[in-house]
């Protein structure tokens, strides 16, 4: 089915979206907001050292009851980031996803560098625009048109 660099590929127009562990929750997702995306990577000196979502703000702000405006990222972030490289099947990330129940999957080098994010989101789009292709050459081949 092709690897995780196909989905980065179709996504390259996107900017990396990140936030500093040292600001404030208010200000990571109020850049959520502007960007219409559910998470933030969190780097520190150029490495990826957590990754920010949504699921941290319900969790560990809303329902703890702090103020976005007085609580750091670094303090709500998660920090066990399951990630894959740009050559993993993307099979292989879909059970990455699946596995971990997350929505959000960071792409890194072998150096440790990271790529891109995708989503499970990008993966069920790459998925569907495959099947629709292949929904087309099938109707071509069953009327007689290849």
């Amino acid at each position: 089915m092709g690897a995780v660099r196909e989905i980065l590929n179709q996504k390259r127009s996107s900017a990396l979206r990140c936030a500093q562990s040292d600001e404030t929750v208010l200000t990571a997702t109020q850049r959520m907001n502007e960007y219409g995306i559910g998470a933030l990577l969190v780097m520190d000196h150029g490495h990826l050292v957590g990754i920010f979502t949504e699921r941290d703000v319900l969790r560990r702000v809303v329902a703890a009851e702090l103020a976005p405006d007085a609580v750091c990222v670094a303090d709500v972030m998660t920090t066990e980031i399951a990630c894959c490289t740009p050559d993993t099947p993307i099979e292989d990330a879909r059970n990455t996803f699946q596995q971990h129940r997350i929505r959000h999957l960071p792409v890194v080098d072998d150096d440790g560098e990271v790529q891109g994010l995708i989503s499970i989101g990008d993966l069920n789009a790459h998925h569907a625009s495959h099947q629709e292709v292949t929904i087309h050459f099938l109707n071509e081949y069953l009327h007689g048109r290849v």
